[in-house]
C-alpha cells in the first residue's frame, strides 16, 4: 500500500469517525487502549519480568560453572608445570599401576598407544586406577570399551596415548 492510497482513505475514516456517537467513540478508544496495553504487556513487560524472576538462579548456575572452570584451569596449570616423564619412566609407572587391578589386566604397547585389557576389575579399583594413571603417568584414556559383567565388575579395553619414544 503506497502513501497516496492511504491518504485517500483518510477522509473516509474521518467522516466515519464523526458519524459515531460519543459513546461509540469512547468504546472504540477504550478497546484500542486495551489492545495496545495487552500488546505492550506481552511484547515488552512480561519477558522482562520473567528475566528478573530467573536472574538469581541463572547467576547461581553461572557462578558454579565459573568456579568449576577456575578449578579446571588451576588443575591444568599444575599439570603443565610438572616435568615431563622419560618414556621409560612412563612405561614403568604404567606397568606398576596395573598391579592393583589383578592378574587379568594385561598391558600391550604398540607405538604411541598402550592398550590395557581388563578382566573382572571391580569398579572402585578401576576408578582408582584411572585416577592414578592421570596423576602419576599423566595420561588419560583416548578410547575405552568397557562392559559390566554378571559379577558386577568390569571387562574390556582401555587405550592410552603415550609420549613418543615409549616402548
Amino acid at each position: 500500500m503506497n502513501p497516496t492510497s492511504f491518504m485517500s482513505f483518510r477522509p473516509l475514516w474521518q467522516a466515519r469517525w464523526r458519524a459515531l456517537s460519543g459513546r461509540e467513540q469512547t468504546l472504540l478508544l477504550s478497546a484500542l487502549a486495551l489492545v495496545l496495553g495487552a500488546a505492550l504487556w506481552w511484547l515488552a513487560l512480561a519477558p522482562a519480568l520473567t528475566v528478573l524472576r530467573t536472574v538469581d538462579s541463572q547467576r547461581t548456575a553461572l557462578d558454579a560453572q565459573w568456579q568449576q572452570m577456575q578449578s579446571l584451569q588451576a588443575q591444568a596449570s599444575s599439570l603443565q608445570a610438572q616435568a615431563r616423564l622419560a618414556p621409560e619412566e612412563e612405561r614403568r609407572l604404567l606397568e606398576a599401576s596395573l598391579k592393583p587391578l589383578g592378574a587379568g589386566s594385561v598391558l600391550k604397547v604398540d607405538g604411541e598407544r598402550a592398550t590395557i585389557n581388563l578382566r573382572a576389575v571391580p569398579a572402585q579399583a578401576l576408578a582408582l586406577w584411572l585416577t592414578q594413571v592421570r596423576q602419576n603417568v599423566r595420561r588419560t584414556p583416548v578410547e575405552a570399551h568397557l562392559v559390566r559383567n554378571a559379577a558386577g565388575s568390569w571387562d574390556g579395553t582401555v587405550v592410552l596415548s603415550l609420549a613418543p619414544g615409549v616402548r
